[in-house]
């Protein structure tokens, strides 16, 4: 969904079923032959920029992505220095272009199992061919995906009309007439929140009941200028292809141009899982526990971006990759030299 607030791309399923679907353009329909040394999961921002690391620092490499990026209904990203503005697929095209030029093979399609042989040894399976890959490292950037509230027209117009994060789009509807569609009590944050960008804000009460929020709440949201609407929010009112109001259960509209809602993120965590991951339980759904690097319980597994993550923006998941690459690629070094010195002592 982003623009800058998470990344882009997925490369697993989380459920048991295999098959391919669409991809990075021009990306291979299947690895080459033999083994890579590093397997990244999830061709997004912090997919490729972990790539990005390893193709320069002469790794063999493996991007595997079914496509489908999170941030797709988004026209532009925002707040990554130097491509602000610019289209999340131009993004990702730019990115494969940088990564592919360092050798890094890119395939389309998903890691429908991985086996682990231990030493941070994996056999990978990619798609519906079933063709199987080793693999000495792995990282896994498979991002979530967001589910959106049951109102209808919401999900159709998100990322256009219907947003989520004032970082990424405030600045782009500023001034606007805010709707904030709360689904929860903790969306009165969201509608303090987006009272930075426009000083019309209207919080829809929709499925929360007015005595579920706090006197700290309702202080809040007096001292902002927030007003606050009881009632089920039935539909949006569209004219032109472009939102014109709120319509509540009860008939009545409510004139908005923007209306911010809170989606229910779903971490695609699955290969994790079946790898034996620790997760933690968050108020955003489960993710793997890791240390600062990213790597996970599982020896010789990594995880960054919106897979480590629900906050991680399109920047943080680039960084994110970026890191964990990097340790890896010492982790590798240093585990060949002591090999070696092993087998020069034997």
């Amino acid at each position: 969904m982003t623009e800058a607030r998470n990344e882009t791309g997925t490369g697993t399923t989380d459920g048991p079923s295999a098959g391919t679907t669409g991809g990075p353009a021009g990306a291979t329909g299947s690895p080459s032959a033999g083994a890579y040394e590093v397997v990244v999961v999830g061709g997004g921002a912090a997919g490729l920029s972990a790539a990005l690391v390893l193709g320069r620092a002469r790794r063999r490499t493996l991007v595997v992505d079914e496509g489908g990026p999170r941030n797709a209904p988004a026209a532009h990203l925002q707040g990554y220095l130097t491509r602000d503005g610019m289209p999340p697929a131009e993004f990702l095209a730019a990115g494969r272009r940088e990564v592919e030029g360092y050798g890094v093979e890119i395939v389309r399609g998903r890691v429908t199992e991985v086996v682990n042989g231990g030493a941070g040894e994996f056999e990978v399976t990619v798609g519906a061919s079933g063709q199987t890959v080793h693999a000495r490292r792995l990282i896994v950037t498979t991002g979530l995906a967001d589910e959106m509230p049951a109102v209808p027209g919401v999900a159709e117009r998100f990322g256009r009309d219907v947003l989520h994060c004032p970082y990424c789009h405030g600045w782009e509807v500023r001034d606007l007439a805010f709707g904030v569609l709360a689904t929860t009590p903790m969306s009165v944050h969201q509608a303090l929140m987006v009272g930075q960008w426009s000083k019309d804000v209207t919080l829809f009460l929709h499925t929360v009941a007015e005595d579920e929020l706090s006197d700290e709440d309702l202080r809040r949201l007096a001292a902002a200028g927030v007003a606050v609407v009881p009632g089920e929010v039935a539909g949006l009112v569209v004219a032109e292809d472009r939102l014109t109001g709120v319509r509540l259960a009860d008939g009545t509209t409510h004139e908005r141009s923007v209306l911010f809602v809170a989606p229910r993120p779903v971490p695609r965590t699955g290969l994790l899982e079946r790898l034996g991951a620790e997760l933690r339980e968050t108020p955003f759904g489960s993710y793997p526990v890791t240390d600062p690097t990213g790597l996970t319980s599982v020896p010789g597994v990594w995880a960054a971006g919106n897979a480590a993550g629900f906050a991680e923006q399109v920047v943080n998941a680039a960084s994110g990759g970026y890191r964990a690459a990097a340790t890896l690629n010492g982790e590798l070094l240093f585990a060949d030299l002591d090999a070696a010195i092993a087998r020069g002592q034997g």
